[in-house]
């Protein structure tokens, strides 16, 4: 028999149940671990910056350090400059960057919005895996077979630039690639119904709408090939003097002027390391800051 008190009875039981005791002793077990995990791996990164910045961060704040060479000083006369490394630097990043980014995007497209199953496509993700656990030596070593050797090529910072591109080209597909999945298929079908071409929905769309994205993952990619040591020991000279020709001659960076100047055992070449070392974290800073500034300004606005 149904009774008053039936009618008063919720039809199913509430979705949200009142957690238990162990789960919540469980969640703040999760949150405290993983916290001091966090802490953890972030006290080498603070105490790296600390011993860097406090080492060479006088170097920086002199104004010759950005505007002179080196050139006609020995490894134990103080003063000069990095400018030399600074523009070495500078141009073999961007002309890594102006071969790499168009390729890689180009791949990511192909791979997200043509490719999909195909035979190539697994081919090409293939290739991109590899690429990515290629070490930096093993790219160096690769174009210096092909280019220096094979071709007859000179050492260049060009080469570097080669070197350094085999190892950008992977980190912007796999960036331009995730980016470019989680643009809704809505989108796209939408555009396809008002009889848009897919090429034209790819550049005035899908593009657009992760081009946020896309643009801080090539400063980060920018930010790590810079750094590389590698590529310049063995695809390029070090001098002490400014060269502007990327395709012929020695020319100095800041990963190849640190490893040249440790290598000369006294406090003046100690000194110029650490003062290289910093200029180069802040040229990365003020990439990715930049990048990150970029980012912001293409991202889409919505209310």
């Amino acid at each position: 028999m149904t009774t008053a008190t039936d009618f008063d009875r919720p039809a199913t039981a509430p979705a949200f149940q009142q957690l238990s005791a162990t789960r919540k002793l469980k969640n703040r077990l999760a949150t405290v671990l993983v916290g001091a995990t966090f802490v953890l791996a972030l006290v080498p990164l603070v105490w790296l910056l600390i011993t860097v910045i406090s080492k060479g961060f006088e170097h920086v704040l002199n104004g010759d350090w950005w505007q002179k060479s080196l050139a006609g000083l020995t490894s134990r006369q103080f003063g000069g400059g990095v400018y030399h490394a600074i523009l070495g630097t500078l141009l073999q990043g961007l002309i890594c960057a102006v071969i790499a980014v168009p390729i890689a995007i180009m791949v990511a497209i192909y791979l997200v919005e043509y490719g999909k199953r195909s035979r190539l496509a697994k081919a090409v993700t293939f290739t991109v895996d590899i690429l990515s656990g290629v070490p930096s030596i093993v790219a160096a070593l690769f174009i210096y077979a092909l280019w220096i050797t094979t071709m007859g090529q000179p050492r260049s910072a060009f080469a570097v630039s080669l070197a350094l591109v085999l190892l950008m080209i992977p980190v912007v597909v796999r960036t331009t690639e995730e980016l470019l999945k989680i643009v809704p298929d809505e989108l796209r079908e939408a555009a396809y119904a008002l009889g848009i071409p897919k090429w034209k929905t790819i550049v005035k769309i899908v593009i657009p709408t992760a081009m946020s994205g896309i643009i801080t993952g090539i400063s980060l990619a920018i930010a790590r090939v810079m750094g590389e040591t590698a590529p310049v020991l063995v695809l390029v000279g070090y001098t002490t003097f400014i060269n502007y020709n990327p395709f012929g001659g020695s020319m100095a960076s800041l990963p190849l002027l640190m490893t040249s100047e440790r290598l000369t055992t006294n406090e003046v070449g100690e000194a110029r390391v650490w003062g290289a070392a910093v200029t180069l974290i802040l040229i990365i800073t003020v990439f990715n800051l930049l990048g990150s500034l970029i980012s912001k300004l293409t991202s889409l606005k919505t209310k």
